[in-house]
């Protein structure tokens, strides 16, 4: 019975991860467009691939760390305070392209 539960927990958690996981694009609309759309204090701009070529050299975990940490006028979570780093990611890809 003990094994039951726990592997039903464990499924439990699994399914949740991903049924909360956030679209990039809705994550962008949400926490990224004010500062993104207009690109404030040099943040790359949406769909603007040459401006962010040179961030996604750097590679996603350390972009993510970025937005975890605070960068320049961005405040640490990048105004989304239920994100995820896969959230971070979809919204890194959607802006980048």
């Amino acid at each position: 019975m003990k094994k039951l539960l726990a592997l039903t927990a464990a499924a439990a958690l699994t399914l949740s991860t991903s049924v909360f996981a956030q679209d990039g694009k809705a994550v962008y609309e949400k926490a990224c467009q004010v500062c993104h759309s207009m690109g404030v204090a040099g943040a790359p701009k949406v769909h603007d691939a040459a401006a962010w070529e040179p961030r996604l050299a750097k590679g996603t975990d350390a972009l993510i760390a970025s937005i975890k940490a605070g960068l320049n006028a961005m405040p640490p979570g990048g105004m989304c305070a239920d994100c995820s780093d896969e959230d971070y990611q979809k919204a890194i890809e959607f802006m980048s392209k």
